[in-house]
This record gives structure tokens, C-alpha cells and sequence, in this order.
């Protein structure tokens, strides 16, 4: 009798531990799973995060991707859905991550934790189209390895921290759209290694172009719509790689005459609303891939000159300077 009580006891036990199975079966690396439960409790277990199920493989979870050989969550997106609260600190508890997404949540709030610090691995940080209030942290810097970032359309306040110079493998840097002020920082033109494409646009900057500029070759670089004054012609670079320049809707003010271009690389330019004097270059003629030109609301003067791709472009891209004249503007007198 005892032996029949035996054996049904082991086969009730195997039965369970087949509809249960224990985490340590798992793929998912139990500090992993941890983490992405206090990551979805903090958000208050919203519908978003639903097969987050506990004592199920996370590696099997929506919004995350596990590392083939390693079975560690390497990727985390939490996109466009009703989560509400902070970015939850357990997202440090994630070392091997390298991409970490929140985007388009209009009601995650407060600030970047201090533990994304921990995430040594990670390449793209994207926290952006969020809440976030308070200061641009300065510890973003300790990211070694980061070479996307992007903080944009957020509420950020404050000056740019100058520490985000640091960066050696930083292909693009986004802090447009939020509520920045003070200067460029001067350690913008130190960049060691990679030159990173720069989005500082929809802020409230001051102050002129920082003289470093000179040493860098930004391939894209968007300073619109700031309160920056001065003289912004250190941006171009004949033998350079700049491909997009917008400085649109500041208060720049210098001879825009004795601009140089980069003739094979520029593809896009704007420069309206702000102050330039003097009349456009002879030299945009030979600019060979020029799809986008407007230096419309300035006080340029004499003729537009024609030829190349600049015979492309209508009165919009010219319209409300003092006396420029001549195609496709009124004939000069």
C-alpha cells in the first residue's frame, strides 16, 4: 500500500512540475526576470506590459529581446501605450541592454534614473516624445559605449551639459524640443572620434557659435529656432561633409557673401528669419546636390545668382530680404 501511495505521490509531482514548470527552466536569466517585474510594477502592471506573465519565460515577452546565446534581455522598448508613472530605476538591473526605448508615453513623468549608469553595454538610449522635467543629466557621460542618444521632445530644462562632449562613439545627439537655455557648451567642438550629428532645435539657446566649431565637420546640424546671435559661418567648411545646415529663425547676423560651400556634400539649407547682410555667393552655383534652399526674411541684397540647382528653387526660398532681384524675384533695376 505504501508503495502505490509512493508512486502516485511522485507522479502527482510530475504532472505539477510539467504544468508549472520552476523558473530556473526558463531561458530567461532569473536577475532578468526580476528586474522586469519590478520594471512592470513600478508602471503599475499596465495593459501594455500584459504578456508579462509571471513564471513565464521573458524571453517569450512583447517589448523586449533576449540575446540568442546568452539568453540576457539585450533590448527593451516600451512604445506608444497607456503606461503612466517614472522611468522605473530597475532598468539598471538590465546590465546586458543595449538599446533602451521609451517613446511616445505622454504620461511617464520625473526624471532619468542615476541607474542607467549601470548599463555599460548600452549603444541607443531613446527617452523621448515623455514628460521628463528637471536637468539633462550629466551622468549620461559614463555611458562608454552610447552612440545614440535621444532626449527630445521632452521638458527638459536648464543648460546642455558640457560633459556630453565625452562621448568617443557618438553618431547622433538629440536634445531638440524642450525647454534648454544658456550657450552652446565650447566642449561641443571637442568631440573625440566620431563628430555626432547635432539636434538642438525648439529650445531656447543663447549666445553665439561656439569658437571650437572650427574644428568640427558636422554632417547634420540643426540650431533652429533658438535665440542664438553672432556669426554662424564657422559651419561651413568648403572641403568639409556637411550635408544639412538649418539655422532657421534665430538672430544670426553676418556677410553671408563670404560664405564658402561644400560643394559635393550640402544637400539642405536654411538660414530664414534671422539677420544676414551682403548677397548670396556666386560660389552656391556649384553646389552639385542641393535639393533645399531658403534664406527668406533677412536683409540680403543685389542678384540672385542662376545656374546649377539653385534654377530649382521658387520666390519662397528668397522672398522678404531688403533688395535681393532677379529670377525668381522682380528683374534688378
Amino acid at each position: 500500500m505504501k508503495t502505490h501511495i509512493a508512486v502516485a505521490t511522485s507522479l502527482l509531482f510530475l504532472c505539477a512540475s510539467l504544468i508549472t514548470p520552476s523558473l530556473s527552466a526558463f531561458l530567461c536569466h532569473p536577475s532578468d526576470y526580476n528586474a522586469l517585474m519590478e520594471i512592470k510594477n513600478a508602471l503599475n502592471n499596465p495593459y501594455h506590459l500584459a504578456s508579462w506573465v509571471p513564471n513565464t519565460d521573458c524571453c517569450g515577452w512583447y517589448t523586449l529581446q533576449c540575446d540568442e546565446t546568452t539568453n540576457r534581455v539585450v533590448e527593451l522598448t516600451i512604445f506608444s501605450g497607456q503606461v503612466s508613472g517614472q522611468i522605473p530605476s530597475a532598468v539598471g538591473k538590465l546590465p546586458y541592454l543595449t538599446n533602451l526605448t521609451f517613446r511616445k508615453l505622454s504620461n511617464i513623468t520625473g526624471s532619468i534614473p542615476r541607474s542607467v549608469t549601470n548599463l555599460k553595454n548600452l549603444i541607443t538610449l531613446r527617452l523621448s516624445w515623455l514628460n521628463l522635467t528637471g536637468p539633462v543629466p550629466d551622468f549620461l557621460s559614463e555611458l562608454p559605449n552610447l552612440t545614440f542618444l535621444e532626449l527630445d521632445f521632452n521638458q527638459f530644462t536648464g543648460s546642455i551639459p558640457s560633459s556630453l562632449s565625452k562621448f568617443t562613439k557618438l553618431l547622433a545627439l538629440h536634445l531638440d524640443r524642450n525647454q534648454l537655455t544658456g550657450s552652446i557648451p565650447e566642449s561641443f567642438g571637442h568631440f573625440s572620434g566620431s563628430v555626432p550629428d547635432l539636434y538642438l532645435s525648439h529650445n531656447q539657446l543663447t549666445g553665439s557659435i561656439p569658437k571650437s566649431f572650427a574644428n568640427m565637420d558636422f554632417q547634420r546640424i540643426d540650431l533652429s529656432r533658438n535665440k542664438l546671435t553672432g556669426d554662424a559661418s564657422v559651419l561651413f567648411k568648403p572641403n568639409g561633409s556637411t550635408q544639412i545646415i538649418d539655422l532657421s529663425r534665430n538672430v544670426f547676423e553676418f556677410d553671408f557673401s563670404k560664405v564658402k560651400f561644400p560643394r559635393q556634400s550640402l544637400i539642405s539649407l536654411d538660414l530664414n528669419h534671422n539677420s544676414l547682410y551682403g548677397g548670396i555667393p556666386e560660389d552656391i552655383v556649384n553646389v552639385e546636390n542641393l535639393q533645399f534652399l531658403n534664406v527668406s526674411y533677412n536683409r540680403l541684397c543685389g542678384e540672385i545668382p542662376t545656374g546649377g540647382k539653385l534654377d530649382i528653387f521658387d520666390s519662397y526660398s528668397y522672398f522678404h530680404n531688403r533688395c535681393l532681384c532677379g529670377p525668381p524675384l522682380l528683374k534688378c533695376k
